[in-house]
């Protein structure tokens, strides 16, 4: 979706300034955040890529002013309100009013065969024919969704090179908002800088994009087939 959390690629926002030795968590707030995302994914009621589309109704003013953790707070309360597993009076006063039919907490047994459980993205088993292949030009569509995208803003209408196919996966925009597994082929392709920033770029800068098939369409030479 078009939101304040797409800032790849844009200017005005400082220099990044990589903390030394940065731990993965600041605060004891933030492990316990971290591990609550995790305990509510077990249950099943969304997948990864709701938990991401979640985050990204944050009200923009609210994401910029908040840490990387009160983001994935806000997108878990969010989500447990919006499949029932708790009220929104719940949520304020911070207090069960009792408990939710159907639902198995994660035990601590549970845990080490939990996160064993992977459920992979990959989905060659509906492989289907490529439209591209490596050193094909294609151009990237210039779409601007209300759902969820993996296609980054700074890198809509851009002309690239397919650099390689990666197989087929689980189409992030469709699973995101409907839950379903769509199958569509993922593509890495490779932008100029100066394609995507302009001329003041460096003229060896490049950068490598995972993208999937309908972001994509050919890119034909200038007077060429249309």
């Amino acid at each position: 979706m078009n939101g304040i959390h797409d800032l790849g690629g844009m200017h005005g926002f400082g220099p990044v300034d990589p903390e030394p030795n940065e731990p993965v968590f600041h605060h004891d707030w933030e492990r316990r955040a971290f591990a609550l995302n995790l305990a509510a994914g077990f249950l099943g009621r969304w997948n990864i890529d709701m938990g991401r589309y979640a985050r990204e109704h944050m009200p923009p003013a609210e994401y910029l002013a908040t840490t990387y953790y009160e983001h994935w707070l806000y997108g878990l309360e969010r989500l447990l309100v919006e499949k029932g597993l708790v009220t929104g009076k719940e949520l304020e006063a911070m207090r069960p009013q009792g408990p939710v039919a159907g639902v198995k907490a994660l035990g601590v047994d549970d845990l080490p065969k939990a996160l064993r459980n992977r459920r992979a993205a990959r989905m060659d088993d509906h492989l289907a024919t490529p439209r591209f292949k490596a050193g094909d030009r294609v151009r990237t569509k210039n779409l601007n969704p209300t759902g969820h995208t993996r296609l980054p803003r700074y890198a809509r209408d851009k002309v690239g090179v397919i650099d390689r196919d990666h197989g087929v996966f689980i189409f992030a925009d469709a699973h995101a908002v409907t839950g379903q597994k769509v199958p569509q082929r993922c593509y890495s392709v490779r932008f100029e800088g100066r394609e995507l920033w302009g001329p003041d770029a460096g003229p060896r800068d490049a950068i490598y994009i995972d993208l999937f098939e309908p972001y994509l369409e050919p890119a034909y030479p200038e007077g060429g087939h249309t």
